[in-house]
């Protein structure tokens, strides 16, 4: 019988859980057993109790381990906790491949085969796999929320006795699913929403929720999609007809939230500390990317950072401050992922070496790095 374990999760500041009480009873009428770390849902106020009372088993770190055949986290567990899971046990979590490089060496000289999350290919089979999307769904939420509660004035207009208050001018930089809902978020508070990316496919998205799409007209041909609808670094001549159109745009805004980020390499740079300067004192701006090097000039993680008048804020972990959600989200990509390939008659799952989404998130195999985009 496939024995599935969950560590509570060591990273600071993590709150998340790998598994919820819905997936566990899931997991065990495919077949399998789980067991869970004492404590691991408390930050996504789940309790032990509640794990139990569908049929997990509640331990410490080393019974969790031990035999264990696959092991989910919500981030990468410590190569040394490994020990005692079975050769050749999966991990199953966002690994931080090209962030934590070492760790994925380490993954491979443990003979454990780590399956990065987070690689999932952006095909219509995976959709509900995606935690990439799902937590960036919920990032963009946040973001929104926080900047109103920072912002120290009311988002919608409102016309009273005493006059009118105006709405809030809200701009969003980077329209993937943490933009898009970010969008939709500040529109139902009541702000005027404009929004901006260098993919011009995104143009139709901004508009369809209400928003006024900014987009850079003079530079034909550029359509900024990478491979897996990312967006891709784009020309010198679009990076500066770009600044201009944003820098008259952003003088203008109330909440600034970027969202912009290029897997494997640092946040792209959108607002400079001359655009910041621009800005109305009081006007708060939220760097979703921050953890990744910010897209803002001068952000920093966890901190409300206060320049020329204007509060820049933003989380090394987003998702983290939504636990409950975020964790019930997580856990069901992770369900969705095993059972889509569990073989009944081997009571396990068996990911074919042919399969586009076995290329994709398979970071080692046979005490080796075998991902293509690690080894390119």
């Amino acid at each position: 019988m496939t024995k599935i374990s969950v560590f509570k999760e060591a990273t600071a500041g993590e709150t998340r859980v790998a598994v919820t009480a819905e997936t566990v009873k899931k997991f065990i009428a495919l077949g399998a057993t789980v067991s869970v770390e004492a404590g691991a849902g408390a930050g996504a106020s789940i309790a032990d109790a509640d794990y139990a009372a569908v049929g997990a088993t509640i331990g410490t770190a080393a019974d969790v381990v031990k035999d264990a055949d696959i092991v989910l986290g919500v981030q990468g567990p410590n190569p040394a906790a490994l020990a005692g899971a079975k050769p050749g046990a999966w991990i199953v979590a966002g690994l931080d491949p090209f962030g934590q490089r070492d760790r994925v060496d380490a993954y491979a000289a443990a003979n454990v085969e780590a399956l990065a999350m987070e690689f999932m290919p952006r095909i219509t089979r995976a959709q509900s796999m995606d935690i990439l999307s799902s937590q960036s769904n919920l990032s963009g939420y946040k973001a929104v929320i926080d900047s109103a509660a920072t912002y120290g004035r009311a988002f919608p207009m409102m016309m009273t006795a005493a006059g009118t208050v105006s709405a809030a001018r809200a701009f969003i930089m980077g329209v993937g699913v943490a933009g898009l809902q970010a969008i939709a978020t500040a529109r139902r508070l009541g702000a005027q929403v404009s929004a901006t990316d260098v993919r011009s496919a995104t143009k139709e998205q901004i508009e369809s929720l209400g928003a006024k799409a900014i987009f850079v007209e003079a530079v034909k041909g550029i359509e900024g999609e990478g491979s897996g609808g990312y967006a891709t670094e784009m020309s010198d001549e679009y990076k500066a007809a770009q600044a201009e159109l944003v820098s008259a745009h952003i003088a203008k805004q109330d909440i600034v939230i970027t969202t912009a980020l290029i897997p494997g390499r640092a946040a792209p740079r959108l607002i400079s500390d001359a655009q910041i300067a621009s800005m109305k004192p009081g006007s708060v701006i939220f760097d979703l990317a921050v953890a990744q090097g910010g897209n803002v000039e001068g952000s920093v993680a966890d901190e409300i950072v206060v320049k020329h008048g204007v509060k820049i804020i933003g989380y090394s972990n987003t998702p983290a401050h939504l636990a409950a959600d975020a964790s019930a989200l997580f856990a069901r990509n992770l369900y969705n992922f095993l059972s889509a390939f569990w073989d009944k008659d081997a009571g396990k799952p068996v990911l074919p070496d042919d399969d586009e989404i076995t290329a994709a998130i398979r970071l080692t195999q046979g005490g080796k790095v075998v991902n293509a985009r690690l080894l390119g």
